[in-house]
């Protein structure tokens, strides 16, 4: 699927940021000043900002999961719903550490995951591009990222709107796979919605603060990941051995993130995604040395590679030593610093994953050394304020 940012588009409003009034965005274009000009995905700004911007009938908000705005429009409504909350911490929404979903499913449509990976039909290609494919595994897993905290938000009172309120369309099929309401999700699912709920109410507490809700939420994260990632393993099916690897890497890295609390707000989350593989990977893709990606997405992919495999090979134990490592502040903060200092110096930490990569893979045996290589090189991404023009596509305005 060929899904390109839309250039000519420019705006200083942010999806999810409160107007200037104090009051909720209903995701209309709005005067704010902290980003400046940033490029708009296709059909970003097209998503629901609040409910009443869905269709309505018998006096319910119907939403369709299995369509990209609605999806989509189900986190500008939990972004606008919980602004309120995050202005403690931040103008302008910017501090909202929900902020990462919407920018990872924005990613997930950019880089063609969303579209059916078998080709069987035209869900996500240029005949249908807003379909989302059940045959996806992105799909089916941000399913749990999606619907799940929408409802539980519902459940917790925070959006001001009842859950019966709220249908929710099935798939075409596989339905007995997903649930569609609150009670029917808390019952095939009872840790994600209780862990998701208990997010949203502490978030409604005064005495909330950002350590506590990055706990409750990567709790809440780590825990949607749990049914899934088995529900779904047939899917793997569609797709090459390398995005096999991809996919399942990145649900392992989740976890070590989730240790360290790293905090999913705007600015980071966004340039977090500027490493992420900008398609769906094939079986001649070998990290890091992708031709047409960029040397950090190159850079990303064999981190993945590293930290699935270390896992794996050493039965989680790296992740129970990570998670020791990072139980003080100190500690987290020092990665978060040490994270940032990475997308800083590209150069530098791709010669050194090179060499882990190679010694890592040679002395587990599971090396297959190339015929031939290419590098690509790229320029360090800014991790201030300033966004070039020329994003990786995922990011939203």
């Amino acid at each position: 699927m060929k899904t390109n940012i839309d250039s000519t588009v420019r705006s200083r409003e942010r999806l999810g940021a409160p107007p200037s009034s104090g009051g909720l965005s209903s995701g209309r274009p709005s005067s704010l000043r902290l980003l400046g000009c940033v490029p708009v995905p296709v059909h970003g700004l097209e998503s629901p900002g609040q409910f009443s911007d869905y269709r309505v009938e018998n006096g319910k908000y119907i939403i369709d999961p299995w369509v990209f705005t609605d999806r989509m429009g189900m986190y500008r409504v939990l972004l606008n719903k919980t602004a309120t909350y995050f202005a403690k911490f931040g103008p302008e929404n910017e501090q909202n550490i929900l902020w990462g979903l919407p920018l990872q499913h924005g990613w997930q449509y950019s880089s063609g995951r969303l579209a059916d990976p078998g080709r069987r039909t035209n869900c996500g290609y240029e005949s249908d591009p807003l379909c989302i494919s059940i045959d996806s595994w992105w799909a089916d897993m941000n399913y749990f990222l999606s619907v799940l905290p929408f409802l539980a938000a519902l459940d917790s009172g925070i959006m001001g709107t009842s859950p019966d309120q709220v249908t929710l369309l099935p798939p075409p099929r596989d339905q007995t796979r997903f649930c569609y309401d609150v009670s029917g999700c808390r019952s095939s699912f009872p840790e994600t919605i209780r862990k998701w709920k208990m997010f949203f109410q502490y978030l409604q507490t005064p005495l909330s603060t950002f350590e506590g809700l990055l706990k409750y939420s990567w709790n809440a994260h780590t825990a949607s990941l749990k049914d899934p990632i088995k529900i779904f393993e047939d899917r793997f099916m569609y797709y090459s051995k390398e995005e096999e690897n991809l996919g399942v890497n990145w649900a392992i890295t989740v976890n070590y993130l989730a240790a360290s609390q790293f905090p999913t707000t705007l600015i980071r989350a966004y340039t977090f995604q500027k490493g992420l593989p900008p398609r769906i990977l094939n079986s001649t893709d070998i990290a890091p040395f992708i031709s047409n990606f960029t040397e950090l997405q190159n850079i990303i992919v064999v981190a993945l590679n590293i930290i699935g495999d270390m896992n794996r090979v050493t039965g989680s134990l790296t992740l129970s030593i990570w998670k020791i490592l990072m139980m003080t502040q100190a500690a987290r903060k020092g990665f978060l610093e040490f994270f940032e200092t990475v997308f800083q110096s590209v150069g530098e930490v791709s010669t050194i994953l090179k060499l882990l990569h190679f010694e890592w893979y040679e002395t587990s045996t599971m090396w297959l050394m190339p015929r031939s290589v290419t590098i690509s090189s790229s320029s360090s991404p800014r991790l201030d304020h300033g966004y070039s023009d020329h994003s990786v596509p995922g990011e939203l305005n």
